[in-house]
């Protein structure tokens, strides 16, 4: 699981990330595996926080261009 290179869309990201804190919270886990999924969490909660920031952008952009007095100020 750890070095996979695929590409995931947000709600998949996502059903996986809630798969592994389900596993964690079960406490059924050896601590190497344990280990291993919080670590898959970790690269799954950031693909996730990356396609929520670039959704957001999205939006202020198309705000923007149907308002033209809207000022976007938190640009990144």
């Amino acid at each position: 699981m750890a070095n996979k290179k695929k590409e995931f869309d947000f709600e998949q990201a996502f059903a996986q990330l809630e798969e592994i804190v389900n596993k964690l919270e079960s406490g059924q886990e050896t601590l190497e595996k344990s280990l291993e999924l919080f670590e898959e969490g970790i690269k799954l909660t950031e693909i996730c926080r990356n396609k929520l920031d670039s959704a957001d952008q999205k939006i202020k952009e198309l705000v923007k261009k149907s308002d033209n007095t809207f000022e976007l100020e938190d640009i990144k």
